[in-house]
């Protein structure tokens, strides 16, 4: 029997989308997925606050999405070393990251248009000053 290929998806997911779930949706036709979801201090490191939810939350969101298989802590810059280490035969992303140069194949989608955590971020700041 043929071993299912081992799909890579990074996150940070700290405002989880219909992008997101697109995105993990066609990776499940590729094999097992894992995630690879950004630690709170990655998240503070490189995207400058820290997450509405923590780790642990955001964690126990991604693991119950039906297309995951296993969500695991990663940094936010992926290494090939990372990636060969847990033996990923590929990378999928949205095109909002850079080009990167894997030693794995990897697949870019485009992202989901007019949806994004800072995109929700600002509209909900918006709606909390009209209430407040």
């Amino acid at each position: 029997m043929k071993k299912a290929k081992k799909v890579f998806v990074d996150l940070s997911a700290t405002i989880l989308h219909h992008g997101h779930i697109r995105l993990l949706k066609k990776a499940k036709k590729f094999g097992r997925v894992f995630v690879g979801l950004s630690t709170d201090k990655e998240v503070k490191k490189y995207k400058g606050y820290i997450p509405e939810l923590s780790y642990s939350q955001r964690k126990e969101i991604i693991s119950s999405i039906k297309y995951v298989d296993k969500v695991i802590p990663s940094k936010w810059k992926i290494t090939n070393k990372f990636l060969l280490a847990h033996n990923f035969n590929m990378i999928i992303r949205g095109t909002d990251h850079k080009k990167d140069n894997f030693k794995i194949k990897t697949i870019v989608f485009p992202r989901t248009k007019g949806v994004s955590s800072k995109i929700i971020r600002k509209k909900a700041s918006k709606i909390v000053k009209k209430v407040y």
